[in-house]
């Protein structure tokens, strides 16, 4: 039987032993690799194409859902599961949209991870049951939705790093541009979401689960 080939991705080392345990106590699974943080994610799903990815969603660098937007638009046959602390029907939206079919709250984790990853092994959905059923039905033309959605993926990817505190100059170099063409999307995300300051950006970010408080 081929293994089922798995991925971890969470930027605590005792969170992804501990689901590695879990998972390679299952017959037949093997995780292959583990990130902790959403670039590395990215770079290690493309470079190893695992079944299945098990995504944080407070990651740094690049947040969980970022990562799965990515993975998904150079892996459409990898599953992917978001393990998160978050009760959110938008955030489960967001997560959707992003190309993930499953959805696990970590302090049930231990209890339902299994069954999750084999749904998706099934390539069926799985969503916590704690999660509202609208969670399930991703509706991207529904104008009722955050102004978060008015930023684009390179926004969002900018805003998180320059919440996280990291300089123009650093989100330059991790990015791979120019500094003035960093200091023009930061300019632009301001102008769009109409702030004023740094510290309404960070407000932001953490009202919506982009980074960790």
């Amino acid at each position: 039987m081929t293994p089922l080939r798995l991925l971890i991705a969470d930027d605590h080392a005792v969170v992804r032993a501990g689901l590695r345990a879990l998972l390679e106590s299952h017959r037949g699974w093997q995780v292959c690799a583990e990130a902790s943080d959403g670039r590395e994610a990215v770079d290690k799903a493309i470079k190893l194409k695992p079944d299945i990815l098990i995504l944080d969603i407070g990651m740094p660098l690049l947040n969980g859902v970022e990562a799965a937007r990515r993975i998904h638009k150079s892996l459409p046959a990898s599953e992917i599961l978001i393990l998160t602390m978050h009760e959110s029907d938008e955030l489960v939206h967001q997560v959707v949209d992003a190309g993930a079919r499953g959805y696990i709250l970590k302090d049930e984790a231990d209890r339902v991870l299994i069954a999750a990853v084999e749904a998706l092994r099934q390539h069926k959905p799985y969503f916590s049951t704690r999660v509202s059923e609208i969670a399930e039905v991703s509706d991207s033309s529904d104008p009722s939705k955050s102004s978060r959605s008015r930023i684009t993926p390179r926004e969002r990817e900018i805003l998180q790093l320059l919440a996280e505190g990291k300089s123009n100059k650093e989100v330059a170099t991790l990015l791979n541009i120019s500094v003035n063409t960093a200091e023009a999307h930061r300019a632009n995300i301001m102008l769009k979401l109409g702030f004023h300051s740094l510290a309404d950006l960070v407000l932001y970010a953490i009202r919506n689960k982009i980074i960790q408080p």
